[in-house]
């Protein structure tokens, strides 16, 4: 469990870099649960980023950590385009359902 607010950013990174080989082993459900992780960690950073401040070091360690989290993200959507591309020519001429 993380304590500090910069362990928060660590563990995000770790789950991204978890659904990062996911997609790179076209796992798709496992892309799903890292993302679910990476969800409830970032609320869990919302809440305590409340009370707790980085320390000016952390502050370097964050943008680092963000550079990593937004290339992980980035090479995701590149492997992801074609499955998704496939899942949408699923649907395709289904029918709509009108509520």
């Amino acid at each position: 469990m993380p304590e500090m607010l910069i362990d928060y950013y660590k563990a995000i990174e770790n789950s991204s870099a978890k659904m990062l080989e996911a997609a790179r082993l076209k796992d798709w459900d496992e892309v799903v649960r890292c993302e679910g992780t990476c969800a409830v960690l970032i609320e869990q950073l919302r809440f305590r980023a409340q009370d707790q401040e980085l320390a000016p070091e952390q502050r370097k360690e964050k943008t680092r950590i963000m550079q990593r989290i937004l290339r992980n993200d980035a090479q995701i959507r590149i492997l992801a385009e074609p499955w998704m591309a496939q899942f949408e020519q699923l649907f395709e001429g289904q029918p709509q359902v009108m509520h």
